[in-house]
C-alpha cells in the first residue's frame, strides 16, 4: 500500500496539472509552459481525478500517529478543493479566478531565481495561450456577483502592466524570441481588453446582492475541513465581538499613553500622517534585519537559512496589497522568500503612505518571527504533507501570534509602535465579525464597509477593497485572530502540562515541526488533544 507521502506526491501532481500557475509558484518547472483548463468538460475530468485520490487517502491505514496526522491533513486538503469547485465554483462565478491564474502564471516565471533566458520559452507559451484562455473564461462565467466583477475590473490595469513588463524583460533576456514575445504580449493585452469589455456588458452579473455569500453550510465545511476548527460560525462570531470590545479598550488605554488629551481614533489618525519618507524599501529592510537580530538574541525560535528579499509589490497585486505582503520561496527548487512593499512608482513615497509606527508590526508579521520564519522552516521538513500543505488559520495565526510574541518580548520600543500593534489586532478582530456576517448572516458589502470603518480609522476606498477580498475568500479573514487564539491556547496547555519545565523556544520548535498544518492537528500530535 502507498504511504502518505507517496499519495501526497500523487495529489500534488494532479493539483499542479490542474493549476500550472500554482505549480510554477511552487517551482514545479515541468508545468511552466501551460495555463490551466477550466471549461466544464475539463473540470469534470479534474474533479473525478481528485475524488479518486481522496478515496485512496481514505483507505490508508498509517502505522504511526505522525503519519495519521499527515493523512488527515492531506484528506482535508483534497476535500476542501473538491468542495470549493463543486459548491463555490469560482471558475463559473468569479472573473478574478481567471485573471489571478494568468497573472500569477506569468509573474511566477518573472520572480523565480535563475536565468530569465531559460524561462523565456515558457513565458512565450503562456502569453500565446492567454487569448484562448480568456475566451474560455468569457464563455464559462455565469452571473458573477457584482462585487466580484468590480474586483476583476480593478485588477485589469495592474495585470496589463505585468504582461507588458514580462514582454520587455523576457524579450531583453532572449533576443532571439523578442519578436515572438512582443507579438504574443500584444495579443494577450488585446484579449485582456476584450475580457474587460465583456465584464462591462456581455457577462451579466447576478441580480442577487448576496450572491457572493457561500452560506453557513459551506462556511462550516471550510471551518471543519480546511482549518480543522471545532467551533462553528455562531461561536466564532461571538468570539469576534468579544475580541473587538476587549481590544478596543486596550487600544484606548495605549492611546492615552501617547496623548491623554485625545480619543484613540484621533491619536491614531494623527500618527498615521507620520509616514516613512525617502528610501521606503530601505526602511523595511532595516526593520526586517532588526527583527531577525532580536529573534536570534532572545532565542525565540531557530532561524532558517533561507534569504528574504524586500521588493516592490508586483503591479497586478497592488490593488490587493495596500502596504505589505509575503510570498514564500518555491518549495520544489528553493530560493528567497519575498517581502512585498507597495511603493507608488517603485521608489519613494509621500509622507503618510507607510506609517513609521506600523513598520515594526509589519516586519514581525511578514518576516520574523512571522511568515518567512514559519514557511521557510516548513520547507526544510521531511514530510511532503508538511512541506506543501497549510491552512491560513495556522499560517496567518502564527504571523499574528508572532506580533504578540514580539510585544511580549519588548520588541516594540515606543508607545506609538505598541499602540499600532494593538490597532492591528483590532483590525483582525473586526475581520472575524465581518467574515462571518458576510457569508452566513446576510450582511451586505456596503454594510460590511461601514462596519469596518466604524471599527478602524480607514478610508472608504481602502475599506471597499478589503471587503471585496472578504467576499471572495470566505473564512480566510477570520483566520488571523482565530489562529492566534488557537496557538495561545496551545501554548497555555503546554505550559500547564510542563510547569516550570516549559520552554518557549522548545514549544515553538515543536509547533513549527508541523509546518502549516491545522493547530488542532499539532495539539493532537503533542498529546494535548482534549
Amino acid at each position: 500500500m502507498a504511504t502518505v507521502d507517496e499519495l501526497c506526491r500523487s495529489y500534488l501532481d494532479l493539483k499542479w496539472h490542474f493549476n500550472p500557475s500554482d505549480a510554477s509558484l511552487a517551482g514545479a518547472v515541468a508545468h511552466d509552459a501551460r495555463l490551466g483548463t477550466f471549461d466544464p468538460e475539463s473540470m469534470r475530468a479534474h474533479l473525478a481525478a481528485f475524488r479518486s485520490i481522496a478515496g485512496a487517502v481514505e483507505e490508508l491505514d498509517p502505522p504511526a500517529l505522525g503519519d495519521e496526522i499527515d493523512r488527515t491533513a492531506l484528506l482535508d486538503d483534497v476535500r476542501t478543493l473538491l468542495f470549493r469547485f463543486e459548491h463555490e465554483r469560482p471558475h463559473v462565478r468569479n472573473p478574478s479566478f481567471w485573471l489571478t491564474h494568468l497573472f500569477e502564471g506569468v509573474y511566477a516565471l518573472l520572480a523565480r531565481p535563475g536565468e530569465l533566458a531559460d524561462r523565456a520559452p515558457a513565458a512565450l507559451e503562456r502569453l500565446k495561450a492567454a487569448p484562448a484562455f480568456l475566451d474560455v473564461a468569457r464563455h464559462t462565467l455565469r452571473e458573477p456577483p457584482a462585487i466580484f466583477v468590480d474586483a476583476a475590473l480593478a485588477a485589469l490595469g495592474g495585470g496589463g502592466e505585468l504582461l507588458a513588463q514580462a514582454a520587455g524583460t523576457f524579450g531583453n533576456a532572449a533576443p532571439a524570441l523578442a519578436s515572438e514575445i512582443n507579438e504574443a504580449a500584444k495579443r494577450a493585452l488585446e484579449a485582456l481588453a476584450r475580457y474587460g469589455r465583456a465584464l462591462g456588458g456581455e457577462i451579466l452579473p447576478s441580480d442577487d446582492p448576496h450572491a457572493f455569500a457561500v452560506g453557513e453550510e459551506q462556511f462550516e465545511r471550510r471551518l471543519h475541513h480546511e482549518h480543522a476548527l471545532r467551533g462553528g460560525a455562531p461561536e466564532l462570531w461571538r468570539y469576534g465581538m468579544h475580541l473587538v470590545e476587549e481590544t478596543e479598550a486596550a487600544v484606548a488605554e495605549a492611546a492615552r499613553v501617547v496623548d491623554p488629551t485625545r480619543g484613540w481614533r484621533e491619536v491614531v489618525e494623527r500618527l498615521l500622517e507620520e509616514g516613512a519618507t525617502g528610501d521606503v524599501l530601505g526602511a523595511y529592510r532595516e526593520e526586517v534585519a532588526r527583527a531577525r537580530r532580536f529573534i536570534e538574541e532572545q532565542g525565540i525560535a531557530a532561524l532558517p537559512d533561507v534569504p528574504l528579499d524586500v521588493v516592490p509589490t508586483p503591479p497586478f497585486l497592488t490593488s490587493l496589497v495596500p502596504f505589505a505582503a509575503y510570498s514564500q520561496p518555491p518549495v520544489e527548487i528553493g530560493g528567497p522568500g519575498l517581502f512585498y512593499v507597495t511603493v507608488p512608482n517603485g521608489s519613494a513615497l509621500v509622507a503618510g503612505a507607510h506609517c513609521v509606527h506600523q513598520i515594526p508590526s509589519l516586519a514581525a508579521h511578514e518576516a520574523f518571527p512571522g511568515h518567512h520564519l514559519q514557511m521557510a522552516s516548513a520547507q526544510q521538513l521531511a514530510s511532503e504533507v508538511r512541506r506543501h500543505l497549510w491552512t491560513p488559520v495556522t499560517v496567518e495565526g502564527w504571523a499574528l501570534y508572532g506580533e504578540t510574541l514580539m510585544h511580549e518580548a519588548g520588541y516594540f520600543r515606543t508607545p506609538e509602535t505598541r499602540l499600532f500593534h494593538l490597532v492591528n489586532l483590532l483590525w483582525r478582530a473586526a475581520r472575524i465579525v465581518i467574515d462571518v456576517g458576510l457569508h452566513t448572516r446576510g450582511v451586505a458589502p456596503t454594510e460590511a464597509v461601514d462596519q469596518l470603518m466604524a471599527s478602524m480609522p480607514m478610508e472608504r476606498r481602502s475599506a471597499e477593497a478589503e471587503v471585496r477580498r472578504y467576499c471572495a475568500m470566505p473564512t480566510y479573514q477570520l483566520s488571523y485572530a482565530v489562529g492566534r487564539r488557537e496557538i495561545l491556547a496551545l501554548r497555555d496547555a503546554c505550559r500547564g502540562r510542563e510547569g516550570a519545565r516549559f520552554s518557549a523556544p522548545r514549544f515553538h520548535a515543536e509547533l513549527l515541526s508541523y509546518g502549516g498544518l491545522p493547530v488542532s492537528l499539532a495539539r493532537w500530535g503533542m498529546g494535548l488533544d482534549e
